[in-house]
């Protein structure tokens, strides 16, 4: 069963293996979801820390990608993934 963050690790997963990096706009990230992000994202750097047990379905959507987030900004609402 597909999950909110599907699009986006399918997103992630089909970019070329030679790219290591890449940063997306948190519009961006709701464009593919075809869905906002939760509040949360917007407010707390923590909602995007990498941990991969639990109910964080959407680290685990990019984890599973074979991604991390390097870094982040929530104010200028963007955030640069790279490869695991």
């Amino acid at each position: 069963m597909a999950g909110k963050y599907t699009p986006l690790e399918n997103y992630l997963r089909d970019l070329p293996s030679g790219q290591s990096e890449v940063t997306l706009g948190f519009e961006q990230i709701e464009g593919l979801l075809k869905n906002k992000l939760p509040s949360s994202a917007y407010e707390d750097q923590r909602w995007w820390e990498h941990e991969t047990e639990g109910n964080h379905r959407n680290t685990r959507s990019w984890a599973n990608a074979g991604w991390m987030v390097e870094s982040l900004d929530v104010h200028a609402k963007w955030v640069k993934f790279v490869r695991a």
